[in-house]
């Protein structure tokens, strides 16, 4: 029998991409348990969604430390209370040092709303829209220390209408996300995939 994989999930606000994991892990009963949820925001309404879910929910404020790399510190303690399999970004909206990304190398992942490497950063959507492209989406990447640059694991394309505004190319993207964070994860959990070289190579099913 294999052993139950563990997972922390990062947060900053709702969380809707970690709603998206807890259910399917529990519809799909995969091999592991959600054991933490932590925010860097006390006020993240993704927390109470964790503790209605039997989850630990975690603060670590930002606020609270003089920069990033004592937060990324402290973060880390509490995220390795928990001896994690795969830390999961979830809208966890903090750039992270590359010391905190090496420690989790290999099991940190993250999704980011755009077919990367295209429209790294923030206001992908706008971005999108401004060039022109035809094509938008959503890509769920293995952490590096340089932003939005890592190992591709899944990608999800959206079609880009001329009616479209950002917000509602966000809307079509979000609900692709909320399909191929989970399938990554589970994927992830079940050795589906693994880092070599700087890409992601898959095993047959």
């Amino acid at each position: 029998m294999r052993a139950m994989k563990r997972i922390v999930i990062l947060i900053s606000g709702r969380g809707s991409n970690m709603e998206a994991i807890l259910r399917a892990a529990s519809a799909e009963h995969w091999p592991a348990q959600i054991v933490a949820v932590i925010s860097n925001k006390a006020q993240a309404a993704g927390l109470a969604t964790a503790s209605a879910a039997g989850i630990a929910a975690r603060v670590v404020e930002h606020v609270a430390f003089p920069d990033r790399a004592q937060f990324d510190r402290a973060l880390s303690a509490v995220i390795d209370e928990y001896s994690p399999d795969l830390v999961v970004l979830a809208g966890f909206l903090r750039i992270l040092t590359p010391e905190f990304v090496v420690h989790y190398h290999g099991r940190l992942l993250n999704i980011h709303p755009s077919l990367l490497p295209s429209f790294p950063g923030l206001d992908t959507h706008h971005r999108a829209i401004e060039a022109g492209v035809k094509f938008h989406g959503a890509t769920v990447h293995f952490v590096t220390p340089e932003l939005d640059h890592g190992p591709i694991i899944e990608q999800a394309v959206v079609p880009v209408l001329d009616t479209d505004t950002e917000d509602t190319l966000a809307a079509r993207v979000l609900e692709q996300e909320h399909v191929i964070y989970p399938r990554a994860v589970r994927d992830f959990i079940e050795g589906r995939y693994v880092l070599i070289g700087g890409r992601v190579a898959r095993h047959s099913a």
